[in-house]
């Protein structure tokens, strides 16, 4: 038997078959064997992770990755690093492709710190990503019309002061007269105009040029030298003034059916004994009317009776009996149409008369 390890030849010195073939299939287990366990493993993407154990086989050149091939990515936000913009972002935020926080609305705030995500596009915002607004009354700069309104101020949809009670253009925070008439001029403190600054408004004043200082009456006339509106269809004189010199005291009411003076009415005759009191040497009529409801008799004497109800209490106010002359017409002086409740007001009134 021949040894093993002599070499495959004849006596002859030449080469067998069987000894051949088996020549041929060691060195080629050999070779194998090499390969498998001598030779470099493949790694296309030159990462250091071979083939085989590479979860991202195509990772770009230079990239730092993981053990298993795959690029690093720090923040763990699924961009990996050498794509991350912002590689520090905070565990578990949304981020976009570029690995930064997302924004939705594009305010700079991104959405896990927003607290106004949908905030239109340009629309300055503060710190939480909500719209500024400067003077906190819920309506965001942007689109507020009355940016500096005070604090507390009821504003609407535009931003201005909602709340104008009588809507004459002054908000009700500014307004020192807001109940003011419909329809009447106001000054920028919401009060009604008072051109010659007697202290009655234009609309009640008949006598809106009275002198400066003038002590007048509630319809804004003095008793003496003042030129009152005239009434409609009431005689005037060159300067248009009524020629009369009757006072309509405007307010002076009572109760119903009644003599007795409402208390608005007393604050009324209050002012007109003072103005009495500064024109000692004047005597004055005291007319009282009515309106057409009832009969003539009963309308005579109830307006007589409240002509006397004004004596009494100026006279109470400081005014001396004899200068005061009460006089009752009843309806036979109507100012104003009976026919309806408006006029029937107007119809119901005094009225003070210098008689010297």
């Amino acid at each position: 038997m021949e040894a093993s390890g002599q070499s495959p030849t004849a006596p002859d010195g030449s080469f067998t078959s069987s000894k051949l073939e088996s020549e041929y299939k060691s060195q080629t287990v050999g070779v194998s064997l090499r390969r498998s366990f001598g030779g470099t493993p493949t790694d296309s993407d030159g990462d250091g992770v071979p083939d085989r154990k590479d979860k991202c086989p195509n990772t770009p050149k230079g990239v730092t990755v993981y053990s298993d091939g795959c690029p690093v990515d720090t923040d763990g936000d699924g961009v990996p690093d050498y794509l991350d913009k912002c590689p520090g972002t905070p565990k578990g935020t949304a981020v976009d492709a570029k690995g930064c926080p997302a924004d939705s609305d594009g305010d700079g705030v991104p959405d896990s710190l927003d607290k106004c995500p949908g905030t239109p596009r340009g629309v300055m915002v503060g710190p939480d990503g909500c719209p500024i607004d400067s003077d906190g009354d819920g309506i965001p700069d942007a689109y507020d019309k009355c940016p500096n309104t005070p604090k507390g101020v009821i504003v609407g949809p535009d931003g201005c002061p909602a709340a104008d009670a009588d809507g004459d253009g002054v908000p009700d925070f500014m307004d020192k007269c807001p109940e003011t008439p419909k329809g009447v001029a106001v000054g920028p403190d919401g009060c009604p105009l008072d051109s010659d600054g007697d202290g009655i408004p234009d609309y009640l004043d008949e006598c809106p040029r009275s002198p400066p200082g003038a002590k007048v009456l509630p319809n804004g006339c003095a008793l003496t030298g003042d030129c009152r509106k005239p009434r409609p269809g009431e005689a005037v004189d060159a300067n248009g003034c009524a020629l009369d010199k009757n006072f309509i005291l405007r307010g002076v009411k009572f109760e119903f059916d009644s003599d007795r003076l409402t208390e608005p009415a007393k604050l009324i005759l209050n002012e007109v004994a003072e103005t009495l009191k500064a024109y000692p040497t004047i005597k004055v009529d005291l007319e009282g009317h009515t309106d057409n409801v009832g009969t003539d008799a009963y309308n005579l004497g109830l307006s007589e009776r409240r002509a006397n109800s004004v004596k009494t209490y100026l006279a109470g106010r400081g005014i001396e009996a004899p200068r005061m002359n009460p006089v009752g017409y009843g309806e036979s002086r109507p100012i104003d149409s009976n026919d309806t409740e408006e006029g029937r007001e107007e119809n119901r009134r005094v009225e003070l008369k210098v008689i010297e």
